[in-house]
């Protein structure tokens, strides 16, 4: 497998083009049938539940995991916990449903890392790398529910150090802030046009017929809330569409996307989207890391691999994770030893398994991140799964947004108010920590 530039990896690495959301359909319906694009969309009411079901078990275990990020504690520790309580939590649910479990292992992020991080409990010098007061770290996992996944991510500062206590301050407080902004701009820009109108048939159809702001448009909007903070974004920050197997389907959104990257395609009601948010205290530019790459995810293809210890390992791989990402680290543990190895590398040379690789900020800046699984309905955006909302009031700055086309956007709901009294106009972004979400599902 070719070795790829740092200039081509965002956040994930994905050098290859990907089959659409439903490439691995499990079912009698033939691809042409439409029946098959209903049962697996939010056409069917049980995509939607399974979807729900696989978030809240998600949201759990982030809560979770964030209690055990404290000073002096072990990456890999973390980790193996976190991962032991997305497989009891997924076992309570859909007892008979045997396509269930991980959509993402769970990861780690040292401040200056953008991808995920999940060292080998075998590797003497990652096992041992511990958490420090007042270090920024990326928590990311998930869990799926008959091949529905939802992902999240959040980034938290580990107790003490200059940050300790309840307000944070600083340059800490400038990238929390800028990565909240900006991910709830984005968040809003993926709202197709005229879905929340309301007015006459006129007026509605008049909202409906506006064209949805381009990439290039949507960095150049995010650009200017980060800058705000003097903070900028992570360069190819990718969103993509979600599918029933499929994290990394047909569109994606890449933001301040490298030399050579482009997005595809716009978001459309009825689709599953996982959201992401990057931002830098640095330039926002990245670098292949030297430390090894852990996370895997299979491929589509069906190539045949040659040794038996290859074909076993992928057996293994499909069993226990289908085509949703895995940690080396799960295969070190489900096989207890290291013959799994070299099924792996016959893997990734073969395009069976897509390796992801470690990616941090080039000038080892911090650098925060967020992502949200979201279903873009007739009603606007549901959050399925979530960080938890930020208490704005605990982050002080001096810094402020002040550009008026992005505070307008900000007051925008997600989604339509559907209970029956009214809701308090918000005005966000007035100054540092007044914005608060209008819609928080």
């Amino acid at each position: 497998m070719p070795e790829e530039k740092a200039s081509d990896v965002g956040p994930y690495y994905t050098p290859k083009p990907k089959p659409g959301p439903h490439s691995q359909p499990m079912t009698s319906f033939s691809r042409s049938s439409p029946q098959l694009f209903t049962y697996y969309t939010l056409g069917n009411p049980d995509v939607l539940t399974k979807y729900k079901v696989a978030a809240t078990i998600g949201e759990k275990v982030l809560a979770e995991v964030a209690k055990l990020c404290v000073a002096g504690e072990k990456i890999v520790t973390i980790c193996q916990k976190g991962d032991k309580l997305i497989e009891e939590e997924v076992s309570k649910v859909y007892r008979t449903t045997k396509l269930k479990g991980f959509s993402h292992p769970t990861t780690v992020s040292p401040s200056s890392y953008v991808t995920p991080y999940t060292p080998l409990a075998s590797d003497n010098a990652e096992s041992n790398i511990e958490l420090k007061a007042g270090e920024l770290v990326k928590i990311q996992l998930g869990a799926q529910i008959d091949g529905f996944g939802s992902i999240v991510c959040d980034t938290v500062i580990v107790p003490g150090g200059e940050s300790a206590g309840d307000v944070v301050t600083g340059r800490d407080a400038d990238l929390i802030l800028a990565n909240y902004y900006a991910n709830e701009l984005l968040l809003r820009l993926m709202i197709p046009p005229g879905t929340l109108a309301s007015g006459s048939d006129e007026e509605k159809a008049k909202a409906a017929a506006v064209k949805p702001p381009t990439q290039s448009k949507i960095t150049s909007l995010l650009e200017k809330v980060v800058k705000s903070y003097d903070c900028n974004l992570v360069e190819s920050t990718t969103s993509w569409l979600f599918g029933r197997n499929e994290i990394e389907g047909e569109k994606k959104i890449v933001i301040a996307p490298a030399e050579g990257t482009k997005g595809d395609g716009i978001p459309q009601l009825g689709e599953v989207w996982g959201v992401e948010m990057g931002v830098s205290l640095g330039s926002g530019k990245v670098k292949t890391l030297d430390s090894r790459a852990t996370l895997h995810r299979r491929t589509a293809n069906t190539y045949i691999l040659k040794s038996q210890i290859a074909r076993k390992t992928l057996s293994t791989i499909q069993n226990k994770f289908g085509h949703f990402p895995f940690s080396l680290r799960q295969l070190e543990e489900e096989g207890g030893d290291t013959k799994y190895k070299v099924g792996v590398i016959d893997g990734v040379r073969s395009n069976v398994l897509r390796q992801y690789e470690l990616v941090g900020d080039k000038e080892g800046a911090p650098v925060a991140r967020s992502l949200t699984t979201l279903a873009i309905t007739k009603n606007g955006i549901t959050k399925l799964g979530a960080p938890p909302a930020l208490d704005l009031s605990k982050y002080q700055t001096d810094k402020k947004i002040t550009d008026e086309e992005i505070l307008k956007i900000l007051e925008q709901p997600l989604a339509r108010n559907k209970g029956k009294s009214k809701s308090k106009k918000k005005k966000p972004a007035k100054k540092a920590g007044e914005t608060e979400e209008a819609d928080e599902e």
